[in-house]
C-alpha cells in the first residue's frame, strides 16, 4: 500500500512568496515529497531552489513542457504536481502535466478563458485525475465551521452577503507620485502576465470562492463598476452580486485602501441568523441568532462541528493561520491522491479541497465582473 507521494512544482523559487508557502503546507504532514521542478525562468534562481531543497539535476528542468513528459514517462515519477507560476502559465502547464497523466494543483486563478478551464476539467475527468485550484482561505478551520452551520440551516435560508478583501499595497500608483508602500507581485499589473484583470482576479476571485463555499450558492449575474485611475488593469471593485437563490449581497475587493492589509471579511447573513470571518483574525467566527446575543466561536473548542474539530492542527488560543490552511488543503489533496493510488473509491470530505469546478467558476466570475464594467455596470450573467 503507497503511504507517501512525490511532488513537482512550477515556479516557486526561493524569491517567490507563494512558493514558499506550498512546500510547508505539503511539508506540514510529511506525506510528500518535492522530487521535481521548474521553479523559474531564470537559470540561477532555478539552480538555487533546486540545490536548497536538494532535487536532483536530472529532475531539475529549464521548462514545464520537458518536465511533464519526463516526468510521466519516469516509474518514479511525480504523483502530482503543484503549478505556482504567474497567471498566464496555468492553462499550459496544467494541460501539460494533465496530458501525461499527472494530478495537478494550480494557483488561482485557473486561467483566463472559459473555454480553457472546460478544456483542462475535460481532460483530467477523461484521464481519471484530480484537479485542485488553491482558494486556500477555504482550508481554514472555522471557514468549514461556517460551511458546516450554514448549509445546516442553522442560521436559516441565506438572504444576503456582505464580503470585502481590502489591501493598501497598490495605493501608491494612484498618488501624487511618492512610493512608500512595500511592492508585491509587480507581475500582476500586466495584463499579458495577470489577464485581463489585477484586483478581481487576485482578490475579487477569493471572496466569491469564500463566499460559495460557506454557503454553497453560485452566483447567477454581477453588476461591477472597476475602478483603473490609469493604470491597465483594476485597482478596486465595487460588485452588487445576485445569486441562484434570488439571494443579493455586495463584494468590495480593493488594493488601495489604505490601513487594509488582508482584509478578507464575509458576512452571512440568513432568515435566523448571521455569521461573520475575518481572515486577519481566523481562529475565531462570530455567530449571531436573531434576538439572542453574538456568540464568538473559537477553533479548537468542544462546542465546534466534528469537521472543523478535525481540521484543528494544534489547542485552541494557539493561533492557526495561512500555513494551516493551505497544510489542510494538502492533507485532503495527499489522502485523495493516495486513495486512488491504492485502489479506493473517493466519497464524501475526501473531496473537501477547492476542485476545477470551483476554478471555473472563479473564471466566469473575473470574466463577468470585467464584462459588466465596461458596459456601465450593467447586470451580467456568469
Amino acid at each position: 500500500m503507497k503511504k507517501t507521494l512525490s511532488y513537482g512544482m512550477v515556479g516557486g523559487s526561493l524569491t517567490a512568496f507563494i512558493g514558499g508557502v506550498h512546500r510547508v503546507g505539503v511539508d506540514f504532514d510529511g506525506r510528500a515529497f518535492l522530487k521535481a521542478g521548474c521553479f523559474s525562468q531564470n537559470e540561477a534562481k532555478n539552480k538555487e531552489c533546486a540545490e536548497f531543497y536538494q532535487v536532483d539535476d536530472e529532475r531539475t528542468y529549464k521548462n514545464f513542457h520537458e518536465m511533464a513528459e519526463k516526468e510521466g514517462s519516469r516509474e518514479d515519477g511525480i504523483d502530482f504536481v503543484t503549478i505556482t507560476a504567474p497567471n498566464d502559465v496555468h492553462y499550459e502547464a496544467a494541460k501539460a502535466f494533465l496530458e501525461n497523466g499527472i494530478h495537478v494543483l494550480c494557483e488561482k486563478p485557473l486561467c483566463f478563458e472559459i473555454g480553457q478551464a472546460e478544456e483542462l476539467k475535460k481532460i483530467a475527468e477523461e484521464k481519471n485525475l484530480l484537479f485542485c485550484v488553491n482558494y486556500s482561505y477555504s482550508g481554514n478551520a472555522m471557514v468549514k465551521e461556517a460551511r458546516e452551520l450554514i448549509t445546516s440551516g442553522y442560521i436559516g435560508d441565506v438572504i444576503n452577503v456582505n464580503a470585502e478583501y481590502l489591501q493598501e499595497y497598490l495605493v501608491d500608483d494612484i498618488g501624487a507620485g511618492d512610493q512608500v508602500m512595500v511592492k508585491l507581485s509587480s507581475w500582476r499589473k500586466d495584463p499579458a502576465v495577470a489577464g485581463i484583470s489585477n484586483c478581481v482576479g487576485d482578490i475579487g476571485t477569493h471572496i466569491e470562492n469564500t463566499v460559495s463555499y460557506m454557503t454553497g450558492l453560485k452566483l447567477k449575474r454581477v453588476a461591477a463598476k472597476l475602478d483603473y485611475w490609469g493604470q491597465p488593469l483594476d485597482l478596486n471593485a465595487n460588485i452588487l452580486v445576485e445569486f441562484e437563490n434570488g439571494a443579493h449581497g455586495v463584494f468590495c475587493s480593493s488594493q488601495v485602501c489604505v490601513g487594509h492589509m488582508n482584509g478578507l471579511v464575509v458576512r452571512i447573513f440568513g432568515t435566523k441568523g448571521a455569521i461573520e470571518w475575518i481572515q486577519e483574525n481566523p481562529n475565531i467566527l462570530y455567530v449571531t441568532l436573531k434576538g439572542q446575543p453574538t456568540q464568538i466561536y473559537n477553533r479548537g473548542m468542544g462546542y465546534v462541528t466534528e469537521r472543523t474539530a478535525e481540521v484543528s492542527r494544534i489547542p485552541s488560543g494557539h493561533p492557526e493561520g495561512l500555513y494551516v490552511a493551505f497544510a489542510n488543503i494538502y492533507r485532503v489533496w495527499i489522502s485523495s491522491i493516495l486513495k486512488l493510488k491504492n485502489g479506493e473509491e473517493l466519497s464524501g470530505y475526501d473531496y473537501d479541497f477547492p476542485s476545477i469546478d470551483d476554478g471555473i467558476e472563479g473564471v466566469k466570475f473575473i470574466q463577468a465582473c470585467v464584462k459588466s464594467s465596461k458596459n456601465d455596470a450593467v447586470w451580467t450573467e456568469v
